[in-house]
């Protein structure tokens, strides 16, 4: 049973492949709406924003569909897009979050302790939380509403896909 599971949560390369590059653009999009609803754009990290919002959810896809897709074989089609809906709503928001974090990492590096000390870890830790907690409050409202909506329609055609 697992192994026919593992089997079918094996997408085809072009599933894999090119509905990443479809999910990042569609997340790059959602990004980009809301910035421009809520302020026209008008921000010095436009391009930055836009590289993180695609990465996340490029990156996202290509570990979220197979686990999506092992939780949806040979459930019912509620089940199937409940499978999608989350796997694809979570990888995204912490695959987002683990790129921010990483900026963020990268950004304060300048002022931290020597790699692997005791001290560097804490500062790491720390660091990585802070960013965690900043895109919570701030940045998964980039997703809104374009995202949801992009989400809504893109389980529903996966759940429909996999039978």
């Amino acid at each position: 049973m697992i192994s026919e599971r593992l089997k079918a949560a094996r997408p085809p390369l072009s599933d894999l492949f090119a509905g990443a590059i479809l999910w990042g653009m569609q997340m790059l999009a959602s990004a980009m709406a809301a910035l421009y609803l809520r302020n026209g754009m008008e921000t010095a990290h436009v391009r930055d924003l836009a590289i993180l919002y695609f990465a996340g959810g490029l990156l996202a896809w290509l570990f979220m569909l197979p686990l999506g897709r092992f939780l949806a074989h040979r459930r019912p089609l509620e089940t199937r897009f409940a499978a999608f809906f989350l796997t694809l709503a979570a990888g995204t928001i912490l695959m987002t979050a683990f790129l921010f974090a990483m900026d963020y990492r990268v950004f304060y590096s300048a002022w931290h302790a020597s790699f692997g000390s005791l001290t560097w870890v804490f500062q790491f830790v720390f660091t990585a939380a802070s960013a965690v907690y900043q895109f919570a409050v701030l940045g998964i409202r980039l997703f809104l509403p374009l995202g949801l909506l992009c989400l809504f329609g893109t389980s529903v055609a996966l759940a429909k896909r996999m039978r």
